[in-house]
């Protein structure tokens, strides 16, 4: 059990890493300064726990009172910041395609550990019996902060128009909330987290997207 409590954690370092990144870097591209570069990244990696335990009554969130994966983002926007301020080179040409390469990865494994940490929030707090409430909790773990984000910096969420992005957390929500009426192992945690992985990096990979409506001026 201290073992899996250890991996859980450490995937979700990783995971808060990536979404601290992804914040930090919109952040830039805004041409913020560092305070709004420091929200950006926090806001972005821990604001989706945020609002998961705001919706089931944990008050104050666990942000707050276990600040570890905001010092985790701090940390992690403020090495970016500095590496960004010392080569500004490294903001463009082929450092920025390996780059976005690697935190792709990561965040696809953030999402997926997210969204199952999220389901598991919901059931430990009471609500196992309420599937839709724990799979909504799963997923607004895993895309609340880039929400959060987008609207903080002034543009449409991501989740709304590009590459499968939330379908990828439904997914993976909907297979744990099936499997936890059936069994109490670690195994569907893992396989739920795997398949919101394997279908946002393929969806990212191939460029899938849902359709939409093209207006006469597209």
């Amino acid at each position: 059990m201290e073992l899996q409590s250890n991996i859980i954690f450490l995937v979700e370092i990783i995971g808060t890493v990536a979404f601290a990144s992804s914040g930090a870097m919109v952040a830039v591209r805004k041409k913020l300064d560092l305070f709004g570069i420091i929200v950006l990244g926090v806001i972005t990696a821990v604001g989706g726990g945020m609002l998961r335990d705001l919706m089931i009554g944990k008050i104050p969130p666990i942000m707050f009172r276990n600040p570890v994966y905001v010092f985790a983002a701090f940390l992690t926007v403020l090495v970016l910041f500095i590496l960004f301020r010392l080569r500004p080179a490294l903001l463009g040409g082929t450092y920025m395609e390996g780059y976005e390469r690697i935190m792709n990865i990561l965040d696809a494994v953030g999402l997926g550990a997210f969204t199952v940490a999220g389901i598991d929030t919901g059931v430990a707090a009471g609500y196992g019996s309420y599937h839709f409430l724990i799979i909504f909790l799963g997923v607004i773990t895993g895309i609340g902060g880039g929400i959060l984000r987008d609207i903080m910096a002034g543009e449409t969420p991501f989740v709304l128009k590009k590459h499968i992005y939330a379908c990828a957390s439904i997914a993976g929500a909907c297979l744990y909330t099936f499997c936890l009426e059936y069994t109490d192992s670690d195994l569907p945690m893992l396989l739920s987290a795997l398949l919101v992985v394997a279908i946002r990096l393929l969806a990212s990979h191939y460029r899938w997207d849902l359709p939409g409506i093209r207006t006469d001026d597209e």
